[in-house]
């Protein structure tokens, strides 16, 4: 049923007649102009204050490591790998998980994990607000992990603490949700920027995870905050990549048969490493303990590790490095690769806070150069690069596992610069993103966390039909109209009668005798008028409502239905333009649903090839 058109602020007033309808082409404020203008600068700022949250992160890490491994007061980012404090590297991280759980228990339980799923969920089903408090301790319970000897990586928690700074800042200045989770996304990107020194990765990232649009709003804003925050970067870290990489043989393209199976491989160890971190999660649900203790006891678990194969504990950016330049025996490969492995799905199973980029960075690139040492072993002609192939592998298994394949390509090749790396890296990491999504179609190792609470994240986006699909293309061109001279007696008996060409319809457009609109009478129209005048005496023109909200055959559907659920009407009269009076069509909720019903006709139906086509006509002659 048609109601009364709302929010006549909105409205553009037409002609009006002494006796017709107001009719009104009611359109959205859409001041874009200067809302991206203001939208940039903001993300701007975003963008130099996730810089410098990287840069004292950086050096928070540092800190906690010379305390607790070296016993010394300095920040400088130190690997833990070389300490001689003995069996104290058991007992270290568990002072850091006691600490972490206490702060996740007693501060914020946002802490916990990795940070981007956390991050999703704000923008999700939050309306991108982030709690301060996440914004404060985040890093610190970050840093603390890492710093005694979690096997995390900084750019989890970073990318959240980026994003909630911006949250928090489209929280303070007067903006729209949707510019919220701009900012949110601009904070996260910058964070991952200041890190790796990847802006381009970063951008992408931000749109495959947290955006799922590509719209100028939203890309203009991002770029100048990914771009600062590198700034930012060189300026205080250096102006050289993460790590530092020799020239690689990338053997492009006699050694593509071993990058189709490398895929295969890396697509397989997204999928285990996703189903065993939440596996070891379960496990630590079933604990009859206080959660507040887990990260403790995962912390034990690591410490264990640590103490055998040290190589393990921290961040690892010097591991990774070594591991790309090809400098380890396949033997410390497969350690690294097994060890590494273990100690983050226990650590961060456990409910610690941490980043997944790092340690999964660094045992997906020693299981491709594993792969590349033993096939050179097995055949010598083969010469594969074993940096080359732990490249790959390691865009190719988190691009997989988290379904942001896109920027993992381009983050890999942001690494080396190296445009020989780009054809392995394409064809690598969309093998493995199909192996993943074969085997686990409904969430990523970044939204399984939010499917298990009911919170389901569609990552796929695509145009959006009612934008391409004209007004002309799903209206019934045959309006019902009715003069306006009819007593609302005679349509009330109509109806009752069931006469088709009244009784399908919810509300009918009221017109003169010349054909011109003069206004809308829906039921509820008709059931007021004959509790008013039970004999219905009065003219459909005294009972129909005067103002009509219109549209117009070449405007775009997604223009039409943002008027109806403006104005909260079901029906619009589609008028021609400089003729607002002249109705030729009539668009209802159906005419909006035939444009989801054609795309889903042009993903499912399937039309008959030339060869089919030829067949059924020899059948017919």
């Amino acid at each position: 049923m048609i109601e009364k058109a709302q929010g006549k602020e909105n409205a553009t007033p037409a002609t009006i007649s002494a006796t017709g309808a107001q009719v009104r082409d009611v359109r959205i404020a859409n001041p874009v102009e200067f809302r991206m203008v203001l939208m940039s600068f903001l993300a701007g700022g975003v963008g130099l204050l996730a810089g410098l949250i990287a840069f004292v992160l950086y050096k928070l890490i540092g800190l906690f490591t010379n305390i607790f491994f070296y016993h010394r007061f300095a920040t400088n980012f130190i690997s833990a790998q070389h300490t001689q404090i003995g069996l104290w590297i058991i007992v270290t991280p568990v002072i850091g998980g006691i600490v972490v759980g206490f702060m996740a228990k007693y501060g914020s339980p946002k802490i916990k994990g990795h940070g981007i799923p956390e991050a999703m969920e704000a923008v999700m089903f939050n309306r991108s607000r982030i709690q301060p408090r996440v914004a404060i301790l985040k890093p610190i319970s970050a840093a603390i992990a890492i710093g005694t000897g979690g096997p995390f990586g900084a750019e989890g928690p970073i990318i959240q603490t980026g994003g909630a700074m911006g949250s928090l800042i489209g929280q303070i200045v007067h903006t729209t949700a949707s510019e919220r989770k701009v900012l949110l996304a601009c904070g996260a990107a910058a964070g991952m920027s200041a890190t790796f020194n990847t802006p381009i990765a970063a951008v992408i990232l931000a749109i495959e995870l947290l955006l799922f649009e590509f719209k100028a709003r939203s890309f203009i804003p991002l770029v100048i905050a990914s771009v600062l925050a590198a700034a930012v970067h060189m300026q205080l870290l250096g102006a050289g990549p993460m790590f530092a990489v020799a020239n690689m043989n990338f053997g492009v393209p006699r050694a593509l048969p071993f990058y189709l199976l490398l895929g295969l491989l890396c697509g397989l160890a997204a999928v285990g490493f996703s189903k065993l971190l939440y596996f070891v999660e379960d496990l630590f649900e079933k604990l009859p303990i206080d959660e507040l203790w887990w990260p403790a006891i995962g912390a034990l678990g690591l410490g264990t590790i640590g103490y055998f194969v040290p190589r393990v504990l921290g961040v690892g950016y010097d591991t990774i490095g070594d591991i790309l330049n090809g400098s380890l025996a396949w033997k410390l490969l497969l350690i690294v690769m097994v060890a590494k492995s273990a100690a983050l799905v226990i650590s961060l199973g456990s409910g610690t806070s941490g980043g997944l980029l790092a340690p999964m960075f660094m045992s997906s690139a020693a299981m491709g150069g594993v792969f590349a040492l033993v096939v050179d072993k097995l055949f010598p002609t083969a010469d594969l690069s074993a940096g080359a192939f732990a490249l790959v592998a390691m865009g190719a298994v988190f691009g997989a596992a988290s379904r942001a394949t896109f920027s993992f390509i381009i983050f890999a090749f942001e690494i080396t610069r190296d445009y020989n790396s780009v054809l392995p890296l394409m064809l690598v990491c969309v093998i493995a993103d199909g192996i993943a999504m074969l085997m686990m179609p409904r969430a990523s190792i970044m939204t399984e966390k939010l499917a298990r609470r009911g919170l389901h994240i569609h990552q796929d986006y695509e145009a959006d039909v009612l934008h391409q699909v004209r007004v002309r293309e799903t209206m019934d061109a045959s309006a019902p109209t009715l003069p306006a001279n009819m007593k609302v007696s005679e349509l009330a008996d109509r109806i009752a009668r069931h006469d088709p060409e009244v009784s399908r319809h919810q509300g009918i457009f009221v017109v003169n005798e010349a054909g011109e609109l003069m206004g809308i009478i829906t039921r509820g129209d008709i059931m007021r008028a004959l509790e008013a005048s039970p004999n219905g005496a009065s003219t459909l023109l005294d009972t129909a409502t005067r103002d009509v909200v219109v549209t117009y055959p070449d405007e775009s559907l997604h223009e039409a239905s943002a008027k109806m659920l403006q104005n909260n009407v079901g029906r619009l009269a589609v008028v021609e333009r400089g003729n607002e009076r002249k109705i030729v069509g009539y668009l209802g909720r159906p005419g909006i649903m035939a444009a989801r019903l054609k795309r889903l006709e042009e993903e499912h139906v399937r039309e008959p090839g030339w060869m089919q086509r030829n067949g059924l006509q020899k059948q017919k002659t």
